[in-house]
C-alpha cells in the first residue's frame, strides 16, 4: 500500500487510511506550525519514504490573475526532497476548479448565476474565479481586505480591478509567512471591513479565510471552497450560511464532502500514477482525473432551503394610483401624476417580496418565489416602445437568477408587450412563461361557473362572444369556447387575424358557427358569455346596456376593461373577473397583490405550479398558446391540488346571496320585454355620463411638454429611491 505525506500549517499529527481511484493508500499528515525550516526537516526525512509528499498552505508561487511571484520561503521546499515528488496543489487547482464549477451548476442549476461574488481570496484561486466569471460578470476581490486590511471603500480595497489588485497584492504577498498567506480559522488580530461581506451573495476561495474574516452572520449565503471539514461546516452554519459547496473530489466516495485540499488530491494522484515515469505535468493529471467518479459536495445548512424549488414574478402599477399607494411613495401625490409615473417607468426592476409557505399536498414539493416590479403603468409601456420594457424585463431576469430562480413568469401587461414573451425568453438565460395557459384555463373555468350559477344549466345552446379575439389569451379562449358551445362570435380590430382565426376553428371544430367583427355592439344581444380579453386602454370595450338578461362578462385583461361604474349600471347581470387561483400550502406573498391571503392571479399561479413540477422551462410564450399547453396546465393544476377561488367583481367576492338576487332580477327582465327596454334606456343615459374608458385610463392628450425638470425629477427620484428599495432577502 503506498503512501503519502502531507505537510500542513498545523501542529497536529494524523494517520488516515484511504481509497482513490480504488486504490487504497496512507495519508500521513504532519504539522509544520507555518515554520518552513520545520517543514524542510520533514520533507527531508520523509525523503523516499513515501511515494510523494504534499504541501497543504505552502505554495511555491503567489498567483492572482495572469500574474505570479516565487514565494520567498515556498519555492524551494521541494529541493529538499531528491526521491520523493513533492507538491503544493498547484498542478491540478485551476482545472478541478474549473471542472468543479461546470459540475456543481449542473447538479444545481443557476446556482452562481448572476450572483454577487466575493473571492475570499482571490490568491491562488484563479480558476475559481475564472469560472465563476462565466456565470456572473459581478466579481470582486477580498484581497486588499485580507492581506492589508484596507477599507471597503469606492476606488479602494475590494471594489479595485484585478491588475490593480494582484500589482498591490503579489510584490508583498511573496514575502508574507505561510500562516498570513493561508489564514487559518480563527479570531483576526484585526477585524476587517464587512461592508463586501455583507454585499455579495457567494463567498469563494479559501474556508480558513472564510471563517477568520467573514463577520458573524452570514444569512442565506453560499460558500465555495476547496476544501472543508464538519467542523467548519458546523461553524458556517451557525452564522446562518445556506449552501456550502466543496469542490475537491471526497476521498469517502462521489458527492462526499471534499475535506482533501488541492496539494492532498495533486500528492495522490502523483502517489498512484501507473507508472514513475509519467512526468508531473497537466497531461498526466488530466487523464487521472477523468477516472474519477466525482461529483462536488452540495450541503444545504438550512432545512428550508433544502430541496426548494423557486421562481420569480413581475409585476407593474396598474395607473398611477397604485405608486402613490406605495409605503414610501406616498409623498408623490403631491407632485403631477404624469411626472411621478413618467419617473417611476425608467427605475429599475425592485424586489418587493418573498413568496412563502407553497407545497404541493401531492408530492410534498415546496416552492418559494420573488415577487419583483418594473415601475412602468400599461400606459407608459404602450407609449415607450417594446424595446423599452423589454430592457427592464431582462434586468429583472438577471435580478430573478441572482436570487436563486429557474423561472420567471410575466404579469399583466408585461405579458402582452411586443411579442408576449418571446424576446425576452431568447435573451434572459432563466426559463419565462407568461402564464397565459393557466390563464386560459381557470378564465373558462370561472365563466363556467358563473353562467351556470346565473341558471344557464346547458351553454352548448347558447353563444359567447370573445372581445380581443386575436390576442394571445382571446384566441385561444375562442377555440376553446368554440369546442365547448359551438356559437362564437369574435371581435377585433384587427380584421385579417380575424378572418384566418375564424378558418382555423372551423378547421379544428366542424360545425362550429362562427361569426367575425370589428365591434361587438350589435351583437351582444344574442350573447350569453362575454369575455373580454383586450390590449387597449383609453376606450369603451364592451357597452354593457346592450347585453341580454343574465349575460355573464368574464373580464381577463388587467386592469379590467370593464369598470365598476359601468357593471353597476347592469344588477341583471355578473362581470366577473378571470379566475383566481388558490395556491396549497400556506402562502405568504409578503406583499399585497390585491387579492385575499392564499389567492393568486393566473399567471402567477401558472409559474407556482411550473416550479412545484420541477418543469424549468420556457412555457407558455407569444401569441399563438397551444391548447394541449393549457391542457396540460390545467391536469397539473388538479394533480398539485390547486384551486379556482370564489368569483369575484372589481375585488369583491360575489355571495350566493347577491347571485340569486341577479339571477331573479335577470328572470323578471326576460319575462317583461318592455321593462328590459326601459331600464336598458336608463342604464344608456347613466352610461353615456360615464367618460369612456378601459384598463381604469381615459383617453387624454399627453402633457409632458409641461414638465421641463423631468430629466432632473428622473436622477434625483431614482437616487432617493434606490436605498431604501434595495434588495434584501433576509
Amino acid at each position: 500500500m503506498k503512501s503519502i505525506l502531507v505537510i500542513h500549517l498545523g501542529d497536529g499529527d494524523t494517520v488516515e487510511a484511504a481509497s482513490f481511484l480504488a486504490q487504497p493508500l496512507t495519508i500521513l499528515r504532519r504539522g509544520c506550525c507555518g515554520d518552513p525550516e520545520r517543514a524542510r526537516a520533514l520533507i527531508a526525512a520523509a525523503d523516499g519514504q513515501v511515494a510523494a509528499i504534499g504541501l497543504d498552505g505552502l505554495p511555491a508561487f503567489v498567483k492572482l490573475g495572469t500574474a505570479s511571484r516565487p514565494h520567498t520561503a515556498g519555492s524551494d521546499l521541494a529541493f529538499n526532497a531528491k526521491r520523493s515528488p513533492v507538491v503544493d496543489g498547484s498542478g491540478i487547482r485551476d482545472g478541478l476548479e474549473r471542472w468543479a464549477i461546470i459540475l456543481a451548476d449542473r447538479a444545481q442549476p443557476g446556482i452562481f448565476a448572476q450572483k454577487r461574488i466575493l473571492m475570499v481570496p482571490g490568491l491562488n484561486h484563479t480558476g475559481l474565479a475564472q469560472s465563476l466569471l462565466r456565470r456572473s460578470s459581478r466579481l470582486r476581490y477580498a484581497d486588499p481586505l485580507i492581506y492589508f486590511a484596507l477599507p471597503d471603500i469606492p476606488g479602494v480595497g475590494a471594489r479595485r480591478t484585478l491588475d490593480q489588485v494582484a500589482a498591490a497584492t503579489l510584490d508583498q504577498a511573496k514575502d508574507f509567512p505561510f500562516r498570513r498567506l493561508v489564514p487559518q480559522a480563527g479570531r483576526p488580530g484585526v477585524p476587517r471591513a464587512s461592508g463586501a461581506f455583507v454585499e455579495a451573495d457567494v463567498l469563494a476561495g479559501d474556508i480558513g479565510a472564510i471563517r477568520r474574516y467573514a463577520p458573524s452572520r452570514l444569512d442565506r449565503k453560499t460558500v465555495v471552497a476547496e476544501a472543508a471539514t464538519e467542523a467548519d461546516l458546523d461553524d458556517l452554519q451557525k452564522r446562518g450560511v445556506s449552501i456550502v459547496v466543496t469542490l475537491m473530489p471526497g476521498l469517502a466516495g462521489p458527492g462526499a464532502l471534499g475535506t482533501a485540499s488541492a496539494a492532498v488530491i495533486e500528492a495522490i494522484l502523483v502517489a498512484l500514477r501507473p507508472s514513475a515515469d509519467l512526468p508531473l505535468t497537466e497531461n498526466t493529471y488530466l487523464d487521472m482525473i477523468s477516472q474519477i467518479e466525482w461529483t462536488p459536495h452540495v450541503r444545504y445548512l438550512r432545512a428550508d432551503d433544502a430541496g426548494l424549488n423557486k421562481f420569480a414574478f413581475v409585476i407593474h402599477p396598474l395607473n398611477v394610483e397604485f405608486i402613490h399607494q406605495h409605503r414610501w411613495l406616498g409623498w408623490t401625490r403631491w407632485l403631477p401624476d404624469d411626472l411621478v409615473e413618467a419617473v417611476a417607468a425608467c427605475l429599475p426592476p425592485l424586489y418587493l417580496s418573498r413568496i412563502t409557505g407553497a407545497q404541493s399536498p401531492a408530492t410534498g414539493q415546496r416552492v418559494q418565489g420573488y415577487l419583483l416590479t418594473l415601475g412602468a403603468t400599461p400606459r407608459q409601456m404602450m407609449a415607450r416602445g417594446e424595446r423599452f420594457t423589454y430592457k427592464r424585463l431582462n434586468q429583472a431576469a438577471r435580478l430573478a437568477e441572482r436570487l436563486g430562480a429557474r423561472l420567471m413568469g410575466l404579469g399583466a401587461f408585461t405579458s402582452v408587450v411586443g411579442d408576449a414573451g418571446i424576446t425576452v425568453a431568447h435573451e434572459a438565460d432563466i426559463a419565462i412563461t407568461s402564464g397565459n395557459s393557466l390563464t386560459v384555463a381557470a378564465t373558462l373555468e370561472a365563466a363556467k361557473q358563473a353562467v351556470q350559477q346565473m341558471g344557464t344549466t346547458d351553454l352548448t345552446r347558447g353563444k359567447a362572444m370573445v372581445v380581443g379575439a386575436t390576442g394571445s389569451i382571446g384566441a385561444v379562449c375562442a377555440r376553446l369556447l368554440a369546442q365547448a358551445i359551438y356559437d362564437v362570435v369574435l371581435v377585433s380590430i384587427e380584421p385579417e387575424k380575424l378572418i384566418d382565426l375564424k378558418r382555423r376553428i372551423r378547421a379544428e371544430t366542424p360545425g362550429a358557427r362562427v361569426s367575425i367583427a370589428t365591434r361587438a355592439d350589435t351583437l351582444l344581444a344574442d350573447c350569453d358569455l362575454i369575455v373580454t380579453a383586450t390590449s387597449a386602454f383609453g376606450q369603451r370595450v364592451v357597452d354593457i346596456t346592450r347585453c341580454k338578461p343574465g349575460a355573464v362578462i368574464c373580464d381577463v385583461a388587467r386592469p379590467p376593461d370593464i369598470s365598476a361604474a359601468e357593471a353597476a349600471l347592469r344588477p341583471d347581470m355578473l362581470v366577473v373577473e378571470s379566475g383566481e387561483v388558490l395556491i396549497p400550502g400556506d402562502v405568504d406573498f409578503g406583499y399585497d397583490i390585491g387579492l385575499p391571503p392564499r389567492t393568486s392571479y393566473a399567471c402567477l399561479a401558472e409559474t407556482a405550479l411550473l416550479a412545484m413540477e420541477g418543469r424549468f422551462e420556457d412555457y407558455t410564450l407569444g401569441r399563438n398558446i397551444e391548447i394541449e399547453r393549457v391542457k396540460e396546465i390545467y391536469r397539473l393544476f388538479k394533480k398539485h391540488h390547486f384551486q379556482l377561488a370564489g368569483l369575484r367583481s372589481h375585488g369583491k367576492y360575489l355571495t350566493p346571496e347577491e347571485i340569486a338576487r341577479r339571477r331573479a332580477l335577470a328572470h323578471e327582465l326576460r319575462a317583461d320585454p318592455a321593462c328590459f327596454q326601459q331600464a336598458q334606456a336608463v342604464a344608456a343615459q347613466a352610461l353615456a355620463r360615464i367618460p369612456a374608458m378601459s384598463k381604469g385610463i381615459q383617453a387624454r392628450p399627453r402633457a409632458m411638454r409641461r414638465w421641463a425638470g423631468v430629466a432632473a425629477g428622473l436622477g434625483v427620484l431614482g437616487l432617493w429611491l434606490w436605498r431604501p428599495w434595495r434588495l434584501t432577502k433576509s
